[in-house]
């Protein structure tokens, strides 16, 4: 374990009685119980499911994927891998459903990614692939012989011996960085036509530009992808879909030309061809100064002519977009106030029609050739689990969560309010375990990233966390979140720190006027842009005394052409040395660092290029140095999501202590890391 035997832990529980019950809450060691189900894949006669369950390998403090089978009615489920030191995922079932290809890193330390095939049962499986640098994406083509297959540039000649030192890296790329990837040089990832016989793979797509998201047509004769072209690809969101003949040498030809994003990458949703396969379904943003702001619409783009419609144009997000069999409708997911839901969209009149009810976040969904169709989905008390749709609405297929029922989970309201000009604010507000009516609670406001994003009816382990451990949460959806349309997410743009402000602002004063937040124990936190939000408002309100604030930044002429983002900030905020201005109003929480009273701890992740540890440690030196209390933790090797299980386990038991040791002062710190003055 990395961090476990070095960790100091509080004084233990006081009583068997107290311990007991403290059995019964969620709590940091929870974490590493929680099985993430993802990739739903129906079988070509929908009578089985396969998917992806990654759970925690504790011994090594790494998570591990294995794939799964569930037969339709739910009554057998079986792991088809059992592997304790290598991933499975990604699976899909061949055409003819006698075997399940997949990608993994099963050989060597040093292993590359490769796509695999097993039987459908489970068993051995064969290595099929043996790309330089490994596959990023694969989809088995309709004939069963062939793949279309992402993977990078080799980094050297075949054949050529690794150096003793890594040679320097250089580039002259206008967007030179990205999170997990590393530094983007010239090496670039292509569309490759791999021949299952016999094993030769075709380069289809050569250039200085990435291809993503393959997709083929249903007579297997062409195959969809994603990409950005023009002198600068990396100056633009301006995302294509391209079409190019199965074979070797074919030319490929531009299917859609709208000068925004046609199908971000981000969203993992490729495009999708219509059962007759004249049509293709993907998702469309707005112009590309909205950025993210804009709402992704369900688009269609006839292949024969290239015009491009827009069936049901209802200000809101689609997400993974399929065809129904008979080609009548299109199935999404759509993003409403504070819910996902599988939905059903009629391509000729547009009507939306949910197929799951109620509070239900839904993240992923598979449809089978005979109109069966799998839901994965959850809600603020159940994590993402397989449900089969029915006359009847979901019936669960899977519930590798079920050790949850032991635990006492508390109950996630929804709470509306007005803001400072009068604009409707919604969110919701998790009670402590035990709650009693008539008493107040240390309370802690937390904020969500994106910015255009937002807090839904889904499950949160740290809400649990912190109900647990006696803490009051309030969760605010405020202006730029997603969900409630383009103007709402807009309203901030350019504008951070404002309105946003004002919006969670009013959350907290909500809650006090309920009767349940105590004015005098108030705690704020968030991550991502959470974080650089929290920045804002301890910057603006003295009245938290304790914050959290998790790889953000707030000096954002420090940010410019250090992080992910330089193309975003042009397009939002100008350049710095045009629009100075703008620069510092975004920058307000540094430049203003000396109205800063709340103590904060500050982390961030080492290898983040996403948000980079720059600002975090920017934040920490400015407070630091001006003697409020403070503290910096720095995750090793970590990318912008946190993902090693010890470290999850840290950062819980750290926030759980620091939220104690301000917000409860003289109270036991049971089970969190020892916080002691600076």
């Amino acid at each position: 374990m990395r961090l476990r035997t070095a960790m100091l832990f509080a004084a233990t529980l006081a009583s068997p009685a107290l311990a007991e019950s403290a059995n019964n809450r969620f709590g940091p060691d929870d974490l590493a119980r929680l099985a993430d189900v993802t990739e739903p894949e129906a079988s070509p006669d929908g009578r089985w499911l396969a998917y992806t369950v990654t759970t925690t390998n504790v011994d090594a403090d790494e998570k591990q994927s294995d794939l799964w089978r569930v037969n339709w009615d739910g009554k057998e489920r079986k792991p088809l891998t059992q592997t304790p030191d290598t991933n499975e995922t990604h699976p899909q079932w061949s055409p003819d459903r006698k075997s399940i290809a997949f990608l993994s890193d099963r050989v060597g330390d040093d292993a590359k990614t490769q796509v695999w095939i097993m039987g459908i049962s489970g068993g051995a499986p064969s290595q099929v692939t043996d790309f330089p640098e490994g596959v990023e994406d694969f989809v088995w083509a309709p004939d069963g012989q062939r793949l279309a297959i992402i993977a990078w540039d080799p980094e050297r000649p075949k054949g050529a011996k690794k150096p003793k030192n890594p040679p320097p890296i250089v580039t002259d790329r206008y967007q030179f960085k990205e999170d997990f990837t590393g530094y983007l040089t010239s090496r670039r990832k292509h569309l490759y036509l791999f021949d299952l016989a016999s094993k030769k793979a075709e380069l289809l797509t050569p250039g200085n530009h990435d291809e993503q998201l393959p997709s083929w047509s249903p007579d297997g004769r062409q195959i969809a992808y994603v990409t950005k072209r023009g002198s600068d690809p990396d100056r633009t969101l301006n995302y294509d879909i391209y079409l190019i003949a199965s074979e070797a040498g074919a030319k490929e030809r531009q299917l859609t030309r709208f000068p925004g994003s046609d199908l971000d990458p981000y969203w993992e949703s490729r495009p999708t061809w219509s059962p007759d396969g004249k049509t293709i379904a993907y998702l469309k943003s707005g112009e590309d100064k909205w950025i993210y702001y804009a709402p992704w619409q369900l688009a269609l783009v006839d292949v024969a002519s290239g015009k491009e419609s827009l069936p049901a144009p209802i200000d809101r997000n689609f997400y993974k977009p399929r065809w129904s069999p008979d080609g009548r409708y299109v199935l999404a997911l759509v993003e409403q106030n504070r819910v996902t839901q599988l939905s059903r969209i009629n391509i000729k009149d547009g009507t939306v029609s949910p197929l799951t009810q109620g509070r239900r976040f839904d993240i992923d969904f598979s449809v089978a050739a005979d109109g069966r169709i799998a839901v994965l989905g959850g809600d603020a008390l159940h994590p993402p689990e397989l449900s089969a749709i029915g006359p009847d609405g979901p019936r669960a297929l899977t519930d590798h969560n079920d050790w949850l029922k032991t635990k006492r989970l508390a109950p996630i309201e929804h709470i509306e309010f007005n803001s400072a000009d009068g604009t409707r604010i919604e969110g919701f507000l998790v009670k402590p375990i035990d709650y009693k009516p008539g008493r107040r609670y240390p309370t802690i406001l937390r904020i969500h990233g994106g910015p255009v994003y937002q807090f839904s009816d889904e499950f949160m382990p740290d809400w649990q966390a912190y109900a647990a451990r006696g803490f009051a949460i309030v969760a605010a959806n405020p202006r730029g979140s997603s969900g409630r349309g383009f103007d709402f997410a807009r309203a901030i743009y350019a504008d951070w720190g404002n309105k946003d402000v004002e919006d969670v602002l009013a959350a907290v004063d909500h809650v006090v006027q309920l009767g349940v937040a105590d004015p005098a124990r108030l705690g704020i936190g968030g991550r991502s842009y959470g974080s650089i939000l929290t920045n804002y408002v301890i910057a603006r309100d003295q009245r938290f005394k304790a914050a959290v604030s998790g790889a953000g930044s707030a000096n954002m002429l420090g940010m410019y052409g250090y992080d992910q983002y330089t193309r975003e900030y042009e397009l939002e905020l100008g350049t710095p040395w045009a629009n100075r201005e703008a620069y510092d109003r975004a920058s307000y929480p540094f430049l203003h660092a000396d109205l800063i009273s709340t103590p904060t701890l500050f982390y961030c992740e080492e290898k983040d290029f996403n948000v980079p540890c720059l600002g975090t440690e920017q934040m920490y030196q400015a407070l630091r140095s001006r003697g409020i209390p403070t503290r910096l933790v720095i995750y090793p090797g970590e990318n912008h999501p946190l993902t090693v299980p010890s470290y999850l386990h840290d950062r819980m038991q750290r926030l759980l202590g620091w939220y104690d040791r301000f917000l409860k002062p003289g109270e036991p710190q049971a089970g969190t890391i020892a916080e002691t003055t600076p």
